[in-house]
């Protein structure tokens, strides 16, 4: 069965740094499309960042902050988040679309999930 598990959430203060894990049971990360959403309460799942087909998307709230990465040896999606503000308090999710080496924006492209992280941003 093809999963990916995530870790590294936290709770953090405002300004802070963590680094969110997934690792995929086969060899998603390396081939396809893969990337971060998150949700938080109340709110929409919304994409942060992408990586797949030698793009890089961020959202606008995150960039120069987030840093999407893959490592294909260990078949592992990485997200470093720096200075962290209560505004990215969320749910993280990563992801992997596998109709697709270039990227969409759509949480509806994607059809493999993980089960998520809690990111807690305190000010």
């Amino acid at each position: 069965q093809v999963q990916l598990v995530e870790s590294g959430g936290g709770s953090v203060q405002a300004g802070g740094s963590l680094r969110l894990s997934c690792v995929a049971s086969q060899y998603i990360v390396s081939t396809y499309c893969v990337g971060w959403f998150r949700q938080a309460p109340g709110k929409e799942r919304e994409g942060v960042a992408t990586i797949g087909g030698g793009i890089t998307y961020y959202a606008d709230s995150v960039k120069g902050r987030f840093t999407i990465s893959r490592d294909y040896a260990k078949n592992t999606l990485y997200l470093q988040m720096n200075s962290l503000k209560p505004e990215d308090t969320a749910m993280y999710y990563c992801a992997a679309n596998r109709a697709a080496i270039m990227c969409s924006q759509d949480r509806y492209d994607y059809d493999l999930w993980g089960q998520g992280t809690q990111v807690t941003v305190s000010s």
